[in-house]
């Protein structure tokens, strides 16, 4: 589907097969790829693994550095975030229960969308229940490497362009999931953004695994890789506490729900 022009501004829609009319709570999921690479294609094992917990899962792309500039791509997460909010009830899902979601890049584009309030309305911001975000960047001014220089470096205002910067009371709680071995990004991020929030009183669950990396955070989502850490126990935890507390859907690892996801 497509919520805006141009090939880059499109989304895969993914649900349970199993499930009744009861509109079910969406995850909207941003890939990473340092703002100049990915493509949706790729993360239908993360969303796939999502919907089978009983979530409905979108997962949009966005243009991409160079074809645009800082902060193009925040503009266009927001389009995806507003198109879902307009069409997700068609496929089953409640526009009212939102969490965002990423990894790397995306886990920081949906930190800029949960806390930043240039990027959504205050409807759209209501509707958004709680945040995941997998080894993201939230907090790396100074710009001292050659990604954050290069996407980054020419901002009006550098320090506006940091998440943690934009914490306060009204924050959604946040999962904050990050690797020990991550050289990336820095467990630092996860760690300041999550004392921002706590500080403020904002639920924050910080989840450090000292042998993954980077990308196994992401992998720990699929299938053959889930017995490195218990990344998706944690999203289903956090999901079920957000999104309807003390009614969270079965256990993702049953048969039946590995099976269940069906891409839309």
């Amino acid at each position: 589907m497509s919520y805006g022009a141009g090939p880059r501004r499109k989304l895969d829609v993914y649900g349970p097969r199993r499930r009744d009319d009861t509109p079910l709570p969406v995850v909207v999921f941003f890939y990473g790829g340092a703002w100049n690479s990915g493509s949706r294609t790729h993360y239908g094992f993360a969303a796939r693994a999502l919907a089978a917990m009983g979530y409905m899962v979108v997962v949009p792309d966005y243009r991409l550095v160079p074809e645009i500039e800082y902060p193009a791509f925040l503009k266009d997460c927001a389009a995806a975030v507003a198109w879902v909010s307009d069409h997700i009830a068609a496929y089953g899902g409640d526009p009212g229960r939102l969490v965002l979601a990423g990894h790397s890049a995306g886990a920081y584009n949906a930190a800029c969308l949960a806390l930043d309030p240039r990027w959504l309305g205050p409807e759209l911001r209501n509707a958004i229940v709680g945040l995941i975000g997998l080894s993201g960047p939230y907090d790396f001014y100074p710009f001292d490497g050659p990604i954050s220089q290069r996407v980054f470096g020419k901002a009006d205002n550098p320090r506006q362009t940091q998440p943690i910067n934009h914490v306060g009371p009204d924050a959604v709680p946040m999962l904050l999931v990050s690797g020990g071995r991550d050289r990336l990004v820095l467990p630092r991020n996860s760690v300041n953004l999550s004392a921002a929030l706590q500080a403020f009183g904002v639920p924050a669950t910080l989840r450090l695994y000292p042998r993954l990396g980077h990308a196994g955070i992401l992998f720990c989502l699929s299938l053959p890789l889930r017995w490195m850490a218990p990344v998706l126990k944690d999203c289903r935890a956090f999901l079920a506490e957000v999104t309807n507390p003390g009614m969270g859907p079965g256990d993702p690892t049953a048969p039946e729900h590995r099976a269940a996801a069906a891409r839309q």
